[in-house]
């Protein structure tokens, strides 16, 4: 099996995996299920599960930025659009999202674990430990592709990751009425304003 179908059958089966422990906490509460019985509902073991997630907060948190390669990393930054950079990390999220009601981008879709990051005090833990690790591989890319001095890279860096984290609370605190991509534009041009024109 090639490496790239092997990726592709892992990212589907750990998006089934995630889809049926949300149908799970959705159903009974976060609390009330177990990594065992989100196996079993998906016909994979525990240990597929705790393999591809490690913890039940990671059932919620994990998503395909964690597995990005740094090439793909790299096509992704752009530090004369740091607002089109944060976009485009919820691109593929907003396409399938926009045409639904606001009930809807809550309730199914990419967007329906969005609502434990805010509502379970160990998930939000877990996103914050998450959004810590993507900080640092981006920071890492700048100073490696960009040439970017260390300080200048965290602070761009998780201005980036932890403005889209706000954004995407005040989008969820909202009622999921406007497209995500609406709030980053809003929030991050506070810090970085329109990109400046090609040349400069």
């Amino acid at each position: 099996m090639s490496t790239g179908l092997r990726q592709r059958n892992r990212l589907a089966a750990m998006r089934l995996i995630q889809e049926t422990a949300l149908d799970l906490f959705d159903e009974r509460g976060f609390d009330s299920v177990t990594i065992e019985e989100v196996a079993a509902a998906a016909e994979v073991s525990p240990s597929t599960v705790y393999r591809y997630f490690g913890t039940k907060e990671g059932l919620i948190v994990s998503d395909e930025f964690d597995s990005l390669s740094e090439e793909a990393l790299a096509d992704l930054i752009d530090l004369r659009d740091i607002v089109g950079t944060a976009r485009r990390i919820v691109a593929s999220y907003e396409s399938s999202v926009e045409s639904t009601s606001a009930t809807q981008r809550s309730e199914h879709g990419p967007w329906r674990r969005v609502r434990y990051f805010f509502q379970e005090p160990s998930v939000r833990s877990a996103i914050y430990a998450s959004l810590d690790r993507a900080s640092a591989r981006i920071a890492e890319n700048m100073m490696t592709q960009e040439a970017l001095p260390p300080t200048q890279a965290r602070v761009a860096a998780h201005a980036i990751v932890f403005g889209y984290f706000a954004a995407l609370e005040q989008w969820h605190l909202d009622g999921a009425e406007r497209p995500i991509s609406e709030y980053v534009d809003q929030g991050l041009s506070v810090l970085w304003g329109p990109p400046p024109p090609a040349g400069e």
